[in-house]
């Protein structure tokens, strides 16, 4: 009998089985598709392969500004395509080497639970069946759809065909504006699409600080990706190999006509068809219901990541995944799985950690709040990156959130979240010595300002 069985092998199932190897457990992968999972093969990877394609077109379109002229360039498909697969194959077969250097047992194939300690298994030739002291289903998201008329017409994308276009299209609408469908606006904007983005709500990226989700607003507006939000959808409709989407803003019929659709309306757990209702696992159409140990109703059965819908990154589901290990195995677990950073790989880019200025309203604190702007950064002008900001919120003396709109927003946002989790206020940061020039200084003003001591910044009238 093994020790722990997974079903998945996304960041969530694959990088728990290795730190339940680590630990001295018996584990077996079960994968139905790729190893690695959406994440890997048509999700977070091959899209930042793609965005760093962007990020170099921006670059050309912007090098005489540096006193660089590229008279011309031109775009390869086949070749941007060749150089994301060759990436992904090579994260894979890194993966794949970590499992068997680890004596992970990986099985191919199409699990299914069939009781309290074991899963059945469907391979191309054969039907196994292991048994396991405990399992944890790490199943993943798939995209979801919108109840709207046309939705599901032939030849619409999700963001796994997008990802392995023939050709650019010359025009793209994209339905959904949160990180997957903001992330592919700037892509394929830069790419040379003619790009509309739509949006029920008012804000992109609605989970996001509203002060970075407006100031984005504007820069997409400024690359010409055109935002319908506050509209209700009428229905799509395809004709002549070309999609018609019809909407309603403020009461007016409008429509937009597009070469190419991609539906990016959010994701759905993966819980079908994986014997839930045989055991009696509970669940909602949000996920898995788990407690605060990932734990299902089941004492020996747990479900991490996307499936159990409470947080829909990568590594969130790792952290969960290695956090119920470590329990499994009897060590103590330190992980806060309340602080997660997140990152959307937009122009700029945009990340944060902690509370929104809405949430502390919300929960009736006595805060505090500055901005400081990378315009006031050398570095960042250097760069030739002046845009945007870093926000810091103070509740009882303490850094409760970090909103970071601008250059490497991604890389910044890490010394933010070991700030948070350490309790830590504005005299801790203020000890801390950062280089000059780096990027890291605009951290550092910006939770100085907090107590007017900044040293590149006005101070606030009192």
């Amino acid at each position: 009998m093994k020790d722990i069985i997974i079903i998945g092998s996304g960041p969530g199932g694959y990088e728990t089985a290795i730190r339940g190897a680590q630990l001295g457990a018996k584990v077996t992968l079960i994968e139905k598709a790729e190893l690695g999972g959406t994440c890997l093969n048509r999700g977070c990877i091959p899209t930042k392969v793609y965005f760093r394609n962007a990020e170099i077109i921006e670059n050309i379109k912007h090098s005489s500004d540096f006193g660089i002229n590229v008279e011309s360039y031109s775009l390869d498909e086949e070749k941007m395509k060749k150089r994301k697969n060759e990436i992904v194959d090579k994260l894979v077969s890194g993966i794949d080497y970590l499992l068997k250097a680890h004596k992970i047992e990986f099985i191919q194939g199409t699990a299914r639970l069939v009781g309290n300690n074991t899963v059945e298994v469907v391979t191309n030739t054969d039907i196994i069946s292991i048994e396991g002291k405990n399992i944890i289903i790490a199943t993943g998201s798939s995209p979801s759809s919108i109840p709207v008329e046309g939705a599901d017409l032939p030849g619409i994308y999700t963001s796994k065909e997008l990802l392995d276009f023939e050709k650019i299209p010359e025009s793209l609408a994209i339905i959904g504006a949160g990180v997957i469908g903001s992330e592919f606006a700037n892509i394929f904007q830069s790419f040379g699409s003619k790009v509309h983005l739509f949006l029920r709500s008012k804000y992109i990226l609605k989970h996001e600080d509203i002060d970075v989700s407006k100031r984005l607003a504007s820069y997409f507006k400024k690359r010409n990706i055109k935002i319908h939000n506050e509209i209700k959808y009428k229905k799509i409709v395809k004709e002549n190999n070309k999609f018609t989407i019809y909407f309603e803003k403020k009461n007016k019929e409008k429509s937009v006509t597009v070469e190419k659709l991609l539906i990016s309306a959010g994701r759905k757990p993966n819980i079908e068809n994986i014997g839930l209702d045989t055991l009696g696992i509970e669940y909602t159409r949000k996920g898995i219901s788990v407690n605060k140990q990932f734990k299902t109703n089941i004492d020996n059965i747990f479900a991490i990541g996307d499936v159990n819908g409470i947080k829909m990154l990568a590594h969130a589901a790792a952290h969960q995944g290695i956090e119920v290990v470590e329990r499994i195995m009897g060590h103590e677990v330190v992980i806060n799985q309340d602080l997660v950073p997140n990152s959307t790989f937009v122009f700029p880019e945009v990340s944060s950690v902690g509370k929104t200025e809405e949430e502390v309203k919300s929960e009736n604190l006595d805060y505090n709040t500055n901005k400081f702007m990378f315009a006031a950064n050398g570095k960042a002008l250097a760069l030739g990156e002046g845009d945007g900001f870093i926000k810091v919120i103070e509740a009882d003396n303490k850094i409760v959130g970090v909103h970071i709109l601008g250059p490497h927003a991604s890389d910044l946002i890490h010394e933010a979240a070991i700030i948070i989790n350490s309790n830590m206020g504005v005299k801790d940061v203020a000890r801390t010595i950062h280089a000059h020039p780096t990027l890291s200084e605009t951290f550092v003003e910006a939770v100085l300002g907090l107590h007017n001591e900044a040293i590149h910044q006005m101070p606030k009238r009192k």
